[in-house]
This record gives structure tokens, C-alpha cells and sequence, in this order.
């Protein structure tokens, strides 16, 4: 039976390094929950506490009502699945397979019984007599899931399980596994750096920083209204504008540094004159008589669309961007810029979200940072 995880307060430190100062998160029985952020964020750090691997400074960690810190490892019911398959190589995918119900001691009637129906589930059962030798990367990755998750964990672990696998054996693991633990409905966590693998596969999603969560939301909510300017350029990317907010009257305005404005109907408390920075994603632009003036710097034809790289007056923007972009739709175009070309984008301001100067807090009204 699957379980919750409560994570209150929890603290990790290695000698007088400290990795996590203090994190809490709620993960929901039968979700499935992505940590995601850069290397070196305390994603893994965080994964291998709740496994037991590693110890727990402080605060604590719960399945359900029970407190598991001091709980070994394999007493705590976990399946885990790693980067790098850490299945037998002189076992066959069904002997692989049946390792943990062994340890269990499990019958052999009943054994067979959940390894036959397990295999089906994770669609390898034509390959339970080869060696691993015999395999694809994805076929022993689906025989590292069926190896975790054949014991009934209260828990799956995942490790940044498709980062050694080729680009389209990516996109269709990610969708096995998202399909299996539907299937299974197992509490999982998952660790990923790739924004794209956790978009396309998470119930919800934590975004991490130097041991911090920013934000913990739904996918499409995470993306379309980040909390903050870090969880606005990690995932995905944003172009980022200097702006302040004009006040007249009842309505309100975010106004550029070239003069554009944009009636704003969404913005939570604001003060007239105060400095902002505009967040607008490169989808979110469109061709148009009035609006951001620049040139195109440079093209990048990506079949349905075409990627602009953009250059604008200096003062426009936030310092030490990667690049402006924009994304044109061929589906709705009518011509394709060229290099040098002088182009007129505006803004959706529907879409386009409106930080404090300093990208701490996102102004749009009822942005959640734990969703």
C-alpha cells in the first residue's frame, strides 16, 4: 500500500557544509512528484534521505503518520530505480525480476504469479529468459522498474533513471513510466534536471535551488505562472524586461523602458512608479503594428516554428540574459524575418507574468509558491 511523505523542516549538512538548511514538502499518496533543478541542487541529496541513504540533521520525514529517520533502509518498503540500471548482468531480465521477492521469501506459485503479471505491465515478458547483455538501454531500464516495483513498495524512488538513454528513447520511457506507476499508483519521487522530462510526466513538481524549494505547483501552473524569476527562466525560457507600473485612476499599467505600455488587469497590490522586471516567454509574442521594436539577430528553423534570436536597445532588458527570443508559429505566419530585419512584437498580456525588481515574488494576482 502505497503511502504520503511529509517532509517537515528536514536539515542536511556534510561537516560544516550545509546542503539543505531546512525544506519542507507534503507529496501526496499515489503522486507522482518531480524534484527538478540544476546540478547541484540538493535534489538527489533529498531523494537518498527519504531512501535512507542518507542521514537526517534535522526536522523529519514521514510515511503517513510514522517518522522513518531512524528507520534502515531496507526496512522502509522503498523501490528504487537508477541512473544506471544496477541490474544483474549474469541473471536473466526474469530472475532480475524476482531478486527482491526472493529476499521476501516469497512462494514460488505466488512469486510467479506477480513476476508474470509485472512483466506484462512494463511489457517485457518476450525478453524474461535473455541475459541484460541481450537488451536495449530502454529494455534494462523497464527491467530495473519491474525489479522496484514487483515487491509492492509503499514508496518508488527514481534517480534521474533516463539521462543515459538516447533523445527518442527518452521521450518513450518517460511515457512508460508515467503509464506504469498509473497502472500501479504508487507514491513516487522522481528526480530530474531536464524541464522537458518533467513537464511531460509529473503530477506536480518541486523546483529547487541550493538546497531551497521556490515553487511546488502542477506543471501547466508552474510554467505559466512561476512564483518567482528563477522558476521563470529554469523552466523553459523567459525573456526578461526592465518595466515599472503606471498607475491612473483605477487602471493599471506595465510600462517598458521604451515607453510601450500594457493595461494590466491582473496585478495584485502595486505601487505607482515601482520598478519591475516583465517576464515574456518567446511564444507569447506576436507581429503587430505597435509594440517592443528590435531586430532579428539570428534564425533557427525548427520545422513548426522558427526560433528568433532578437537584439533590443540595451536598456530594455535585464543584464546577462542568454539570449532574446522569439517563437514564431508557421502555422499562423505570414512572412519569415531575415537576418537584420526591423520587427514590432507585442506582448500578451495574458500570459506575460510581472516580478518585484528583485525576481523574488511574482505581481499577478493568486500565484501560488505551494500548490
Amino acid at each position: 500500500m502505497s503511502v504520503a511523505i511529509h517532509i517537515e523542516h528536514v536539515v542536511k549538512r556534510y561537516d560544516q557544509t550545509t546542503i539543505i538548511p531546512d525544506l519542507s514538502a507534503d507529496i501526496q499518496n499515489g503522486e507522482f512528484f518531480t524534484l527538478l533543478g540544476p546540478s547541484g541542487c540538493g535534489k538527489t541529496t533529498l531523494l537518498r534521505m527519504i531512501a535512507g541513504f542518507n542521514s537526517i540533521e534535522g526536522g523529519q520525514i514521514k510515511f503517513d503518520a510514522l517518522v522513518i529517520n531512524d528507520i534502515p533502509t531496507h526496512k522502509r518498503n522503498i523501490g528504487m530505480v537508477f541512473q544506471n540500471y544496477a541490474i544483474f548482468p549474469h541473471l536473466t531480465v526474469r530472475e532480475n525480476v524476482e531478486y527482491g521477492l526472493k529476499l521476501r521469501r516469497l512462494d514460488k506459485a505466488a512469486m510467479r504469479q506477480k513476476v508474470d503479471d509485472i512483466l506484462r505491465v512494463v511489457k517485457i515478458e518476450e525478453y524474461q529468459d535473455r541475459l541484460p547483455e541481450r537488451l536495449s538501454g530502454g529494455q534494462q531500464q523497464r527491467v530495473a522498474l519491474a525489479r522496484a516495483i514487483v515487491i509492492h513498495p509503499s514508496v518508488l524512488l527514481m534517480d534521474e533513471p533516463l539521462s543515459n538513454l538516447d533523445a527518442k528513447l527518452r521521450v518513450e520511457m518517460r511515457g512508460a513510466i508515467r503509464e506504469v506507476q498509473n497502472q500501479v499508483g504508487i507514491t513516487t519521487v522522481y528526480v530530474t534536471h531536464d524541464q522537458e522530462e518533467a513537464l511531460a510526466i509529473s503530477d506536480r513538481i518541486a523546483v529547487m535551488q541550493a538546497g531551497v524549494i521556490h515553487q511546488i505547483g502542477k506543471p501547466h501552473a508552474i510554467y505559466t505562472r512561476p512564483y518567482n524569476g528563477f522558476v521563470s527562466t529554469f523552466i523553459g525560457h523567459s525573456n526578461l524586461f526592465r518595466g515599472r507600473i503606471k498607475i491612473a485612476g483605477s487602471e493599471k499599467y506595465v510600462v517598458f523602458q521604451d515607453g510601450y505600455q500594457v493595461e494590466m488587469d491582473n496585478l495584485g497590490p502595486v505601487a505607482d512608479g515601482q520598478e519591475v522586471v516583465v517576464a515574456v516567454r518567446p511564444e507569447e509574442f506576436s507581429v503587430q503594428e505597435t509594440g517592443l521594436s528590435c531586430r532579428i539577430h539570428s534564425r533557427v528553423f525548427l520545422g513548426k516554428y522558427v526560433n528568433y534570436t532578437l537584439t533590443f536597445a540595451p536598456d530594455m532588458l535585464v543584464p546577462n540574459q542568454p539570449a532574446i527570443e522569439f517563437s514564431q508559429d508557421l502555422g499562423h505566419a505570414e512572412k519569415i524575418f531575415e537576418l537584420g530585419d526591423s520587427v514590432t512584437l507585442r506582448p500578451n498580456k495574458a500570459k506575460i507574468n510581472v516580478f518585484t525588481a528583485d525576481q523574488s515574488a511574482n505581481l499577478i494576482k493568486d500565484v501560488k509558491q505551494y500548490a
